[in-house]
C-alpha cells in the first residue's frame, strides 16, 4: 500500500500539471456503476459514479495537497468549493495522458475506472487494479469525520509530542510498537514499509510492547520514522508491487530498504523472520532487534 512518501510523490507530480485546469467531461467504468447498482461501493464512495461524474463537470482544480496517505483535490465552480478526497488503496494510480493507450502498463489500462477530461486536451485517469482505493466528493473535510481524527503530519512541530502522548494512553501502551506506528491516529503516513525500516534502524523488535520502551526511546524512534520518510520522499518512494507515480514512473527507495522484504539482515547476516502484527507481515532480525 502506498505510504506517505509515495502519496507525496504523486501530489508533487500532479501539482504543476493539473492545477488550474478545468474538468470538461467525466466518464466512469461500467464496473464501478455495476458495483453501486449491486449495493456495493467500489472506489466511488457515498454517491453513485454517475452523480460524481455529473457534479465534477465544470469544476476547476484549484490546488492539490497531501494529508497523511490521502490526496485532496480542492475544486471550485460558480462560487462553490468541493474537495475530492482520494486514497490510493493497494494499487491506485493516476495518469495524465492524451489517450488511454498512452498508459504504459496493460494492467493499468485494463483497470482504468475514472476519466477526467481536462481543458488541456488530456485526461486525468484513475486506475485501480484491486479497487481498494477511494474517491469521495465532499463539501468540507468535516463531512467525513475520520479525516478529522488523523494525527498531525509527522513533519509538524507538535507531532512528536502528540505521538508520545498517545503512547502513554493505556490502550496504546499494551500494543506492539509497530501496530502503533502504523496507526494514523498516533502518527500519520507510516505503514508497513517505513515502520519496518525505522524499527530496524533503532534495533527494536516490532512486537515489543509500547510500555516496555522508555520515553527517550520512543522520542528517538519518532525521529527515525521522520528521517526514513524524508529519505523516501527524496528518492521518489518505494515502487513495490503495483505502486506507480504519475504516468507509471517508479521510485527508487525500494533499492535502499534494509529490512522490509529482506531474507537476511544486512548487519549480521542472520536470516530475517516474519510475524503477523495488525494483520501485516512484519520482517525483523531476531539477532539485532530486541
Amino acid at each position: 500500500m502506498p505510504e506517505l512518501p509515495e502519496v507525496e510523490g504523486v501530489v508533487k507530480s500532479l501539482q504543476p500539471i493539473i492545477t488550474g485546469r478545468k474538468i470538461v467531461a467525466v466518464t466512469t467504468s461500467d464496473i464501478l456503476k455495476k458495483s453501486h447498482d449491486d449495493g456495493k461501493e467500489a472506489i466511488v464512495k457515498a454517491m453513485h459514479p454517475n452523480l460524481l461524474a455529473e457534479l465534477l463537470v465544470g469544476m476547476t482544480i484549484a490546488r492539490i495537497e497531501r494529508r497523511s496517505k490521502y490526496i485532496y483535490f480542492y475544486l471550485h465552480t460558480e462560487g462553490e468549493q468541493y474537495i475530492l478526497v482520494n486514497h490510493l488503496g493497494m494499487s491506485g494510480a493516476w495518469f495524465h495522458v492524451a489517450a488511454l493507450e498512452q498508459i504504459p502498463e496493460a494492467k493499468f489500462r485494463k483497470h482504468a475506472h475514472v476519466f477526467l477530461q481536462l481543458d488541456d486536451h488530456h485526461f486525468l485517469i484513475y486506475s485501480d487494479i484491486r479497487r481498494f482505493g477511494e474517491l469521495r466528493l465532499l463539501k468540507k473535510i468535516a463531512d467525513y469525520p475520520p479525516l478529522l481524527q488523523l494525527a498531525p503530519e509527522p513533519f509538524e512541530e507538535e507531532a512528536k509530542a502528540f505521538f508520545l502522548g498517545v503512547c502513554q494512553q493505556p490502550k496504546y501502551a499494551k500494543k506492539a510498537i509497530k501496530e502503533v506506528i502504523m496507526d494514523s491516529h498516533a502518527i500519520c503516513g507510516a505503514g508497513n514499509i517505513y515502520a519496518t525500516e525505522a524499527l530496524f534502524a533503532m534495533k527494536i523488535h516490532p512486537g515489543r510492547k509500547v510500555s516496555n520502551l522508555t520515553e527517550e526511546q520512543l522520542a528517538q524512534l519518532f525521529d527515525k520514522i521522520v528521517d526514513v520518510l524524508d529519505e523516501s520522499i527524496a528518492f521518489g518512494g518505494s515502487s513495490i508491487s503495483d505502486y506507480r507515480n504519475i504516468n507509471g514512473e517508479s521510485g527508487s527507495m525500494q533499492n535502499r530498504l534494509k529490512m522490509y522484504g529482506m531474507k537476511k539482515c544486512p548487519m549480521c547476516h542472520t536470516n530475517s523472520q516474519q510475524i503477523l502484527i495488525a494483520n501485516r507481515n512484519s520482517y525483523f532480525c531476531p539477532n539485532c532487534q530486541k
